[in-house]
Formats: structure tokens, sequence, C-alpha cells
């Protein structure tokens, strides 16, 4: 599997893969305004995406947009793309990811990656509360992943 990023220099592959992740998130039919993006490539097929998005530079936050058709999208190249174009890159010091309470799996993923969550009841309707997961540019460093 290989690494694809969108972005300005790529605005076909940027629109495909944030298409690709607003298709597969109940909720994200609008998609995002400004965004850069990574998706994973098993041969021609996008089997992954992140979108990245809402970037607030003066406060170093950026929310993560992320969906898969696999199993194995977390990969190593994966995850330091992920993580390290918001901490590394682009130098912030939180991200964001907003989850529906009922999406068991991405809340399973974000605890295990270190990610904090605050529940918001009725943030996605009524009857669906969603959480706000926050990783900390300190967490991720201190993270078992990052340890050799």
């Amino acid at each position: 599997m290989n690494l694809v990023w969108g972005g300005e220099a790529n605005p076909d592959v940027n629109h495909a893969i944030a298409l690709f992740v607003a298709s597969h998130i109940p909720g994200c039919e609008r998609g995002w305004d400004r965004f850069v993006t990574l998706g994973l490539v098993d041969g021609d097929r996008l089997v992954a995406g992140c979108v990245f998005h809402n970037y607030a530079p003066e406060a170093g936050v950026i929310e993560l947009s992320s969906a898969s058709v696999s199993k194995r999208w977390l990969t190593r190249p994966m995850l330091k793309g992920m993580f390290g174009y918001p901490f590394d890159q682009i130098g912030c010091q939180m991200v964001v990811l907003r989850v529906s309470e009922r999406n068991a799996g991405m809340i399973e993923i974000a605890e295990r990656f270190g990610f904090k969550a605050y529940r918001i009841p009725r943030l996605r309707g009524r009857d669906e509360a969603e959480i706000l997961f926050t990783l900390t540019d300190d967490d991720w460093l201190n993270h078992a992943v990052n340890r050799r």
C-alpha cells in the first residue's frame, strides 16, 4: 500500500480523497471548504483517507476526519503521515476528531492512540451525542508507537 497526498499541488487527488472520506462518514455529505488530504492506495484502489480541516494556526489546532474500507489501513507510514503532517509539518499542538457515539470502531481506534474523549449530548442531533477527541503533540510523542 502507498500513501498519496492531496492539497494545492494535487487538487484532483485532494478532491477525490475528500469525496471518499465524506461518503463514508454519515453527516459529512457537505464535505469541507479548505483542507489537505492523505490517502492510502492498495494497487489502484483508494482504501483509506484522512482530511485535515478547520485549521486554526493561531491556536495550533487542526481537525482530522478519516475513513477506511480496509482493516489494514493504520500502517506505520499512514500513522506517520496522519500525525506527522499536523505535528511536524505545520506545527500544531493538538489534533481534534469528532466521532459519533455510535461509531464503536473509531472510538476504539482513538482511545488506542491516546486521544482524550469529551462526550457532548445532542451535538449530532436530538438523539445522538458526539465525542470530541483531542490528542496533543506531547501525548502523541509519548505514545508507544513512537518508542523504539
